[in-house]
């Protein structure tokens, strides 16, 4: 007696994913598809085409934490399924945001009694704190001047041209004039002097950069607030500072404590962080610190009880994970003090070997500082047979994703690459970075120098010869248009 049978098309349940009708299937791209597949061939079949996106540790251009212990990572799949908002269905994660918070603001040097709880909330990133802050600081400015019968319609901030561009995103979505300090060759941060010079009665504050995106240099704080201080004692006006912290605020605490930068400087109100920076979590964590209650507006604080409870809440979005706050906890408190002194050091450490090895190269200028964010940024020193974009684009043959990228005006002239030093990244693999940028130069250094053709006019009359200055400029146009125009167009 026979006891098999024979399997049919249906059958789904004897088949491995490549032997199904699944894979010779295009999956739905913009419709859902009318029938379900079995969550192995789903799987499967994602998993196969996330193989072509990046690898995330040779990701060079982020600053996003990539790596994160097997312990903090099963916490995180535990809460995956908690919405934050629920405060009064979760209240142990609810306290452990509130132990960050005070954590952070202690770090931050707040001036907090012995039992004060800080002020502050986690983020969805620096992007929605600085959001936060940025309403915060406009909404006490409105007040203020309404209750002086002054107009009050036309705030502005005072920034650097090196801002990130959650800045320009807050100035516009908040109707709120960005007054920029413009770059120059040599100096890419804001000059404090020129920041004040740019402050008047309606501006609702000035904005500090402690790590630049671009090259990881902290800006000098400290000036700022004695200029600042100086001319609100001179004008009446009370200007206060925001400092966006976002990538340098896990790190100065550590490298450079005597550095004053923080609460300790009397005109910085709030400071924003970046947990899925430095802060060592995985992308999806931000935080917001307000120097005491007096500098965050009650007006702008909603409670909501139909959850279960009162709850005051002050963010842009309702509900999100709690994954990132647990682990954010998890790191202060696994880490303490001690290893994140240790990572950053090793961060630095690390960005050092690398910057000497290309320095040996003979072909790069430094552009980064050895103070700042654990990063190296480099342009050639000359860009006239290759430039800076195509190394870029090399690179990526060797798996390393290594960005570049035009400064800011007044300096939208000079291209730099950029390598973010992040805990998970090695010695051994700036080592081999290094290897292989001197393979990408040799490389380009074996084909055909470039001929730099200047048209005639039809009259026979030749233009003028160009400087090297318009030369470079022109190349570095070319490239960025032929490297954007390689890129997928995505739809937002």
């Amino acid at each position: 007696m026979v006891l098999s049978k024979t399997s049919s098309e249906s059958d789904v349940s004897v088949h491995s994913t490549f032997a199904s009708r699944y894979v010779r299937h295009s999956l739905p791209r913009s419709k859902m598809g009318e029938n379900s597949i079995p969550k192995d061939a789903a799987y499967q079949i994602i998993n196969d085409e996330l193989m072509l996106d990046g690898n995330p540790r040779l990701n060079l251009a982020s600053f996003v934490t990539t790596w994160m212990e097997p312990e903090c990572n099963k916490l995180m799949m535990d809460s995956i399924n908690k919405n934050y908002v629920d405060m009064d269905e979760y209240p142990v994660t609810t306290d452990l945001q509130n132990r960050c918070v005070n954590i952070i603001a202690n770090l931050f040097n707040a001036p907090l009694e012995e039992d004060e709880a800080g002020v502050g909330v986690g983020t969805v990133g620096s992007s929605e704190a600085i959001m936060l802050a940025g309403l915060a600081f406009k909404r006490k400015w409105q007040n203020k001047r309404n209750a002086e019968g002054k107009p009050f319609d036309k705030p502005n901030i005072v920034t650097g041209a090196n801002v990130q561009v959650c800045w320009e995103k807050f100035a516009n979505y908040f109707e709120v004039e960005l007054k920029e300090v413009k770059l120059r060759e040599g100096y890419y941060v804001m000059d404090p002097v020129k920041a004040v010079e740019l402050v008047d009665e309606n501006t609702i504050c000035v904005a500090a950069i402690l790590g630049s995106t671009l090259n990881g240099e902290f800006e000098d704080v400290k000036l700022l607030n004695d200029l600042l201080v100086q001319k609100n004692k001179i004008t009446g006006w009370d200007t206060p500072i925001h400092v966006d912290a976002a990538s340098g605020g896990f790190i100065a605490p550590f490298l450079y404590p005597e550095l004053e930068w923080d609460f300790r400087l009397p005109l910085v109100k709030s400071i924003n962080v970046s947990g899925h920076k430095y802060g060592l979590v995985y992308a999806g964590i931000g935080w917001i610190i307000w120097r005491n209650k007096e500098d965050l507006p009650e007006e702008l604080i909603f409670h909501i009880n139909y959850l279960g409870a009162d709850q005051p809440t002050f963010t842009l979005n309702f509900s999100k994970g709690s994954s990132q706050i647990i682990a954010q906890y998890y790191q202060l408190i696994r880490l303490g003090y001690e290893g994140y002194k240790n990572i950053m050091e090793n961060c630095h450490e690390n960005a050092m070997v690398l910057k000497e090895g290309l320095e040996n190269t003979g072909r790069f200028n430094i552009i980064s500082k050895d103070n700042g964010v654990p990063l190296v940024a480099f342009s050639l020193k000359d860009n006239l047979r290759y430039n800076e974009f195509e190394i870029s684009d090399m690179l990526k043959r060797f798996g390393w994703i290594v960005p570049a990228y035009t400064m800011p005006p007044d300096a939208q002239h000079i291209t730099v690459l950029r390598v973010v030093v992040r805990q998970d990244f090695s010695r051994t693999l700036a080592e081999r970075l290094v290897i292989d940028i001197n393979k990408v130069i040799k490389q380009l250094d074996a084909l055909p120098r470039k001929s730099l053709l200047i048209k005639v006019e039809l009259s026979g009359e030749q233009k003028p010869k160009r400087t090297p200055l318009e030369i470079q400029k022109d190349i570095t146009d070319t490239w960025k248009k032929f490297v954007m125009a390689r890129k997928p167009k995505l739809v937002c």
